[in-house]
């Protein structure tokens, strides 16, 4: 057993949030995002939370792509979201400025193609509480994640980080055992890779790639 733990993203439905809950995931993601088919009202998001919120140990972030400052304190007065994950081409200086106007930690989303990548996303390593490594954006995409596609896992190998990172893009219910043996990642994150179509989440495969998380 790998102790690796298991973040859902992008929910939209009290059937994807159960399916999340009763799987024992340990983060959920409500995305806040027009370009995004996960994109989500925060009143919406919050009413969502409320039964997550009897569960102490599953915690909820708020994902946002290069928000501006009134975008965050909405979603943040909102939702009351316990992490905020930035997935866009944000800075150190404006991830830390995020992090210190929303009094929450920062998850800071990096995209990787290669080893270079990797190196590249450390400078954020003072201005975010966890990193998270996904795929690149396909040249051209309207947005950075939630494509599907994956890296060369084996890259994170041996990755020794102050705190616990994530590992995202391209992972299923079929192949999650093998990207947390590849990459030795502490935490994974699913999106794309437990919907039946885009931006609608399958509880029967959120169950079973939590079923796989927890087996691996």
């Amino acid at each position: 057993m790998s102790g690796t733990t298991a973040k859902i993203c992008g929910l939209s439905t009290p059937e994807a949030v159960s399916a999340a809950m009763a799987g024992g995931a340990s983060h959920v993601g409500f995305m806040f995002f027009a370009s995004s088919p996960r994109n989500i009202r925060p009143e919406l998001a919050a009413r969502l939370a409320e039964p997550l919120r009897a569960r102490s140990p599953v915690r909820v972030a708020a994902v946002m792509v290069d928000p501006a400052d009134a975008e965050v304190s909405e979603v943040v007065r909102q939702l009351k979201p316990d992490l905020i994950q930035l997935h866009g081409k944000e800075s150190p200086e404006r991830t830390a400025a995020i992090r210190a106007m929303a009094g929450l930690p920062v998850i800071k989303a990096v995209g990787v193609q290669g080893a270079s990548d990797v190196a590249a996303a450390l400078k954020y390593e003072d201005a975010a509480d966890h990193l998270m490594f996904d795929a690149k954006a396909p040249e051209g995409a309207d947005r950075p994640g939630g494509h599907g596609s994956a890296f060369d896992w084996s890259l994170l190998r041996g990755l020794s980080l102050r705190h616990p990172w994530f590992l995202a893009g391209g992972l299923d219910p079929w192949n999650v055992a093998e990207a947390i043996r590849a990459s030795r990642s502490p935490i994974v994150d699913v999106s794309s890779g437990v919907e039946r179509g885009p931006g609608v989440k399958d509880p029967h495969l959120i169950t079973a790639f939590l079923d796989a998380v927890r087996r691996a």
